[in-house]
């Protein structure tokens, strides 16, 4: 820490020790006393008294007289904390939540808000449907903290949009996504193959006409491509852009090209032809094979560049100009240029090196401690899922939520552990790999590393980044979250960082990716734009002013979870053991923030879909 000192005069009573009262005759020379330092320190975001940060205040006498002030030199009763206050305070309470009582099947997923009826559409993905709430009666009033929090079920279920009946096509599987503008619903759905492949066909989106009351009548559909995993209107209404992620079958044998599907909507009637844009120009020995960076991850076996690439998400500038595509797997972003209808370019991120200060990770489930260890030659991919955009200056930014992805299939995995990896003999973490309490047990991927090619790894490279980032409209970063994350849920929760979402089992996610920022959210409350980030793992949601994108600030963490329950849910079955409803809101995984002209409250409201609990929570934000 950077110490700060200043020398403190000594006083008694109202007079200084050199001048006091009236002068009288010289007494023998004393011996000369010893000067009163003050050291100041500063105190990184997550500290155990300061979890926001700031600054240590401690005193004592230099008894050495050397002018620094040591360790056995101070006075540790007089020692004081200066913590920093959240900037531009944002307080975000529980008023609303629903229960499905279904768990570990993503009976709460993807979100999202009409206006005029004050429905709340959830995506309730395995069903095919999509669950129609009502929050006309939420109350800014309808606070509920502590125990009650974690039972309440104050909000309806009113019906159900049954998009697999409503398309009547066969080997339709799970819906994916939603998006409504205005009164028009668009539902994202996958498809089978005729091989038998669940989600390798083409799929479709969904359109209904929204009422005044919420109902949806169907009233259209488009084929889209192979797994449709993310729909967004642009702002204006005029085009749905949906991300085809094209996953590869178990065995990696069928392997769909990921691709954009464009649907032109006129008068608010929606196209029933997509414009598909894929990335074929960018296979070996095609057009624009030169543009694609060494930096983004390719590794599937005997796939094309076009079957590699897997679009996640998509967020649209405001000017509906370009479009930003998260390429999860890949490590990179696509930009679109929606005018044209084609690729712009692709940007790699690169990689977070976990041996600076400011990254430092604690990287194994079994120290039995939080231990944040900076560790050089190891590093992270950020590998985004949820992806933003906003505004700065007239300038686009992309904001993203690092949460990071293993390709690990039947017939394919890059997936190994730190201490399976053949480490070059100068590597600074020759040892700690093959520790289990350092980083031993740390996820890493076999696709990445060797960077002289001599068969062995010259760097360790993890999954994600266990933070969010902002970068500009080119690919530069301007800002990440560093440790925060990790930093600030292990000062408020303690061993119960880096927990899983499935049960409650203390620290069991360090190895991984952590607590796996995937949701998130963008809204403007008066001259502040917040982002929220949801942590799927640990719960709860991180809240960030990101007003400026060169100066961005921590405001707060809100989690509503009981990490004593007692309870184990099998996320493949929904098989429960134990009491699940007692743990609160698990997996956040989809967000909606809502303005204040549209909300029941008439204050900003937060909707998040809780996958693993299958439960929908709704949050007044207020200042």
């Amino acid at each position: 820490m950077n110490k700060q000192f200043k020398l403190v005069p000594l006083f008694v009573g109202a007079c200084w020790l050199t001048a006091c009262a009236d002068d009288g005759d010289n007494g023998a020379a004393g011996q000369d006393g010893s000067n009163s330092l003050v050291a100041i320190s500063s105190l990184a975001i997550g500290h155990e008294q300061c979890p926001l940060g700031g600054k240590m205040i401690v005193t004592g006498l230099d008894i050495n007289a050397n002018g620094s002030l040591e360790d056995n030199e101070i006075d540790a009763e007089q020692t004081q904390y200066l913590c920093n206050q959240a900037n531009n305070k944002l307080t975000a309470q529980l008023i609303g939540r629903f229960q499905s009582g279904i768990y570990g099947l993503s009976a709460a997923e993807i979100v999202d808000f009409h206006a005029k009826s004050q429905r709340i559409f959830v995506v309730n993905a395995q069903s095919g449907k999509v669950d129609v709430l009502d929050g006309s009666s939420l109350q800014i009033d309808d606070v509920v903290t502590g125990s009650g929090a974690l039972a309440l079920n104050n909000i309806n279920k009113l019906h159900e949009v049954d998009v697999s009946g409503d398309l009547g096509l066969e080997r339709l599987g799970g819906v994916n996504s939603i998006s409504i503008y205005q009164d028009l619903l668009a539902v994202a759905i996958e498809r089978g193959d005729v091989a038998g492949n669940s989600k390798q066909g083409n799929g479709y989106v969904a359109f209904y006409q929204l009422d005044n009351s919420g109902e949806a009548t169907f009233i259209s559909h488009a084929e889209v491509g192979a797994l449709p995993d993310n729909v967004v209107f642009n702002p204006d209404g005029s085009l749905l852009l949906v991300a085809n992620e094209g996953e590869p079958n178990s065995a990696y044998d069928v392997d769909p090209e990921g691709s954009i599907s464009v649907i032109e909507i006129v008068n608010g009637v929606p196209a029933t032809q997509a414009i598909s844009i894929d990335f074929k120009e960018f296979n070996l020995g095609a057009s624009r094979e030169a543009e694609l960076s060494p930096m983004i991850k390719l590794n599937g076996p005997g796939a094309t560049v076009a079957q590699d690439l897997e679009p996640e998400y998509i967020a649209v500038s405001e000017d509906s100009r370009k479009a930003f595509v998260s390429l999860q797997e890949n490590n990179a972003i696509a930009v679109i240029n929606l005018v044209d209808k084609r690729i712009e370019q692709l940007l790699p991120l690169g990689l977070k090196h976990y041996g600076l200060e400011t990254n430092k990770i604690d990287a194994s489930d079994k120290d039995g401690r939080v231990n944040f260890v900076a560790y050089q030659g190891v590093y992270g991919m950020y590998q985004p899922d949820t992806i933003q955009s906003y505004q700065w200056q007239g300038a686009n930014f992309i904001v993203t939520a690092n949460e990071g992805d293993a390709r690990d299939y039947a017939g394919f995995s890059e997936e190994a552990r730190a201490d399976d990896l053949a480490l070059d003999p100068m590597h600074p973490q020759l040892a700690a790999a093959q520790d289990k309490t350092q980083l031993g047990r740390l996820k890493v991927t076999t696709s990445l590393g060797d960077t002289d090619n001599d068969g062995d790894f010259d760097q360790i490279v993890s999954y994600g980044a266990r933070s969010f980032s902002i970068w500009d409209a080119n690919g530069n970063q301007v800002f990440d979250s560093g440790s925060d994350f990790s930093r600030i849920t292990a000062a408020i929760l303690g061993d119960n960082f880096n927990n899983n979402n499935d049960e409650n089992k203390g620290d069991s996610r360090s190895d991984d990716k952590a607590g796996e920022p995937e949701a998130l959210a963008i809204g403007q409350i008066g001259d502040v734009t917040y982002a929220f980030i949801g942590l799927e793992r640990n719960g709860g949601f991180m809240i960030y002013d990101i007003s400026n994108p060169f100066d961005v600030s921590f405001v707060d963490y809100i989690v509503n979870r009981d990490f004593n329950a007692d309870f184990e849910i099998n996320t493949d079955n929904g098989e429960v053991t134990g009491d699940a409803s007692l743990a609160g809101d698990l997996g956040p995984e989809g967000m909606k923030f809502v303005a204040a002209s549209d909300s029941p409250t008439g204050e900003p409201i937060l909707i998040i879909g809780n996958e693993v609990s299958g439960t929908t929570s709704v949050y007044a934000l207020g200042l």
